[in-house]
């Protein structure tokens, strides 16, 4: 049997990502999808008036708004992204996210380390 990689999510069938994470009054909901050496994938809800508040992380985070509407803060510029849209938020750059209303959205952290393949085993 082969190793999950991806998992909190049904696997061989479609799925609305917006539906995996449900909100909760004043609080920041997430569900791991993949977490590993390379990247991570994460689900969020996030309820209105609450956030992430300003950080940096060490690989490029993109962000799909999947439902509701963020504001973002790249390097000191704010950003509205509304459903449908997405946002890359550049590795070592400050950034936060607030929710003026609540949204939910897929955050997938591409790492510095992604960009060179692992050797194979002999």
């Amino acid at each position: 049997m082969n190793k999950e990689m991806i998992k909190n999510i049904p696997h061989s069938m479609s799925v609305d990502l917006a539906t995996l994470t449900d909100y909760s009054e004043g609080r920041v909901v997430s569900r791991t999808i993949a977490q590993n050496n390379y990247l991570s994938m994460t689900l969020f809800a996030i309820d209105a008036g609450e956030g992430i508040s300003e950080h940096t992380t060490a690989g490029d985070a993109l962000v799909h708004i999947l439902d509701g509407k963020a504001l973002i803060t790249i390097g000191g510029k704010p950003t509205t992204v509304e459903a449908g849209k997405a946002i890359v938020m550049p590795a070592n750059v400050p950034h936060a996210l607030d929710a003026k209303e609540s949204f939910k959205m897929l955050l997938v952290v591409v790492k510095e380390n992604s960009l060179v393949w692992p050797e194979k085993a002999d």
